[in-house]
């Protein structure tokens, strides 16, 4: 079994994966616009070039997203749920940290805690929830 976060942007999906594949060092893994599916002709002209699915590779780890069902109607925000990026240096949190912050909210600055040499949490630009983790050595 694999579990897998799958993200709804509300229409800015393309960016945000590009933003993420850049700056996170995903690798992408594909991304089908609404034109290209089978139900094309039930979708409206302004989602023809919006994301109906796209995929990036973290690891082994897979995140997906679109930009909805091909309805006009604007999605909530994300809510109730992190993105956990789990990293070994505290230099790589806080770089990625930072990343993350930019046009973002901070919710926790980043800091040292008992658990964590470095642990903070943003939203992102796009409305996206993160966790920066960065556990204490076992000693």
């Amino acid at each position: 079994m694999q579990l897998n976060p799958y993200l709804n942007f509300g229409g800015r999906c393309a960016e945000a994966f590009a933003f993420y594949e850049r700056q996170l060092g995903a690798r992408g893994n594909g991304v089908m616009l609404f034109r290209d599916g089978p139900a094309a002709d039930q979708v409206g002209p302004e989602m023809q070039d919006k994301v109906m699915h796209a995929s990036l590779l973290f690891g082994d780890v897979e995140l997906m997203g679109t930009d909805g069902d091909g309805c006009e109607a604007p999605r909530a925000a994300i809510t109730g749920m992190h993105v956990v990026l789990s990293v070994d240096t505290p230099e790589e949190a806080e770089r990625l940290y930072a990343v993350l912050a930019e046009g973002g909210t901070v919710e926790m600055p980043m800091a040292e805690t008992f658990w964590a040499r470095r642990f903070g949490m943003v939203v992102d630009r796009f409305g996206v929830p993160w966790m920066i983790n960065c556990n204490r050595t076992p000693e």
